[in-house]
């Protein structure tokens, strides 16, 4: 991410930052659930849903109506050079759920953000093909979250 990693952890524990993310990119019916700003810390649950007819016929065969899907997201202090949190999303009315662990290291002018997580589907015969489908569209929505959160740095911080 082209911002310091100072810039990125204090967006990253900002309520507004939150607020404006599940505003401009959350999609249908998304809201802040509830936000905990610590001392350089937070701890966020969102609520985000994806319309029945935007899913494949592998999920509505045995989930009917909108996925109602609450994901959470904690980060942990800044030292200087890193930050760590945790990730996680479970489906309402469904066995499936998403866990992982998040870093954040300064590289000079420079931020990598990692994630590393799992995808759990407990529904005998389609299971692995939910966890593929369901592993793809979060990789699709990190990868929007990264684009406004870097476009939010660059319109919120000074230089």
């Amino acid at each position: 991410m082209p911002a310091s990693a100072d810039k990125v952890h204090a967006a990253l524990t900002s309520e507004q930052y939150w607020k404006d993310r599940i505003e401009q990119i959350g999609g249908p019916g998304a809201s802040v659930k509830s936000i905990t700003v610590g001392d350089g810390t937070i701890d966020v649950v969102l609520t985000q849903s994806v319309p029945e007819e935007e899913l494949p016929s592998a999920v509505t065969a045995f989930k009917k109506g909108d996925l109602i899907i609450e994901r959470t997201e904690s980060w942990g202090p800044f030292d200087g050079k890193h930050a760590a949190g945790t990730f996680g999303a479970t489906v309402e009315g469904a066995p499936a759920r998403i866990t992982g662990t998040t870093t954040l290291d300064a590289k000079g002018d420079t931020t990598t953000v990692a994630l590393a997580g799992t995808t759990e589907v407990k529904v005998p015969i389609f299971g692995g093909k939910i966890e593929s489908m369901i592993s793809e569209q979060v990789l699709a929505l990190i990868d929007n979250e990264q684009d406004f959160t870097g476009n939010w740095i660059a319109a919120n911080t000074n230089g």
